[in-house]
């Protein structure tokens, strides 16, 4: 689809469909054994959900698309980068709910994985089986080996100690502290941040964006990158369970430290609006071809759950 063309709720409506088909055909069939592992997986990567990662790998292929691509080929490979960031998405959430961890019981409306299948080694296992898959999607991928490559390692770096698990470890260490805004935004650069960054930096790997175009992308990336996790934190205090579709007041609850615990609902607020603006100005040099990142930086930032 063409990045101008058509209505953005339909080209979302779009691309959330069409992952889910790619993600279907992807994961092992349920009743294969071991059945009941399989069924866990696809409970927790098929349900309802924003695909907002996934989104952000096709809104920065369709910015980075270059003339003397084959077409086939990068239509393949965003389809592997979207399921593969999706994936390590749906692990990671999996492991979140965990009674060792957040311990909730309700993700996207319906039961997390554990209490759907009253099994919490069940439920870390399927997140385990997930991680893997999603690099093998990657592996597959019909383009240069040395973008292959590069693709790999941009999801392991933000999936890992650097990235998306090492801000899930200061978060569990920082339960009832008093962060200085400064730790606050690290560990959240780390925890939802980098995989985010990494949506938007995939599109472009394996679109073939040049130098000019991948500046752009990073740092759009890192704007949204944390305002994701802004908005999340005004939700938090803002919205109820049945529009979230999960549990609300969690993290004040839990003492955990959020932008609001700090700075306020204003000054979240009003730190949101600079994101959005460091974004928007990241994607001129884009021109048109941008226009659904742009459209995706509101539609994150205006999101009710």
């Amino acid at each position: 689809m063409s990045a101008v063309a058509g209505n953005f709720d339909a080209w979302l409506r779009e691309r959330v469909d069409h992952t889910a088909a790619v993600l279907d055909d992807l994961l092992p069939p349920a009743e294969d054994d071991p059945a009941r592992l399989h069924e866990a997986m696809r409970y927790a990567v098929l349900g309802p959900g924003k695909r907002v990662r996934a989104a952000l790998v096709y809104a920065a292929g369709e910015a980075s698309r270059t003339p003397n691509g084959t077409a086939a080929a990068q239509d393949l490979a965003l389809d592997a980068a979207a399921a593969a960031v999706e994936l390590i998405h749906a692990y990671s959430l999996i492991h979140d709910d965990l009674p060792c961890m957040d311990d909730d019981d309700l993700r996207r409306g319906r039961p997390t994985v554990h209490r759907q299948f009253d099994d919490e080694a069940l439920a870390m296992l399927a997140g385990d089986a997930l991680q893997p898959l999603a690099f093998d999607c990657l592996a597959q991928m019909p383009i240069a080996p040395a973008l292959t490559v590069q693709a790999v390692r941009l999801l392991a770096r933000a999936a890992g100690s650097e990235g998306m698990v090492g801000g899930q470890a200061i978060d569990c260490a920082s339960v009832g502290q008093a962060l200085p805004i400064e730790a606050l935004q690290h560990m959240h650069r780390m925890k939802t941040g980098a995989l985010l960054e990494a949506s938007v930096l995939l599109g472009g790997v394996v679109a073939g964006a040049s130098s000019t175009v991948r500046a752009g992308l990073e740092s759009y990336a890192s704007a949204m990158g944390l305002a994701f996790q802004v908005v999340d934190d005004i939700l938090d205090v803002t919205a109820d369970s049945a529009t979230l579709g999960k549990t609300a007041g969690k993290d004040a609850a839990q003492g955990k430290p959020t932008y609001v615990s700090i700075m306020g609902l204003d000054g979240s607020r009003e730190l949101l609006a600079g994101l959005r603006e460091q974004a928007c100005a990241a994607l001129l040099p884009l021109g048109p071809s941008a226009c659904r990142l742009r459209e995706l930086a509101d539609y994150i930032i205006g999101r009710s759950h």
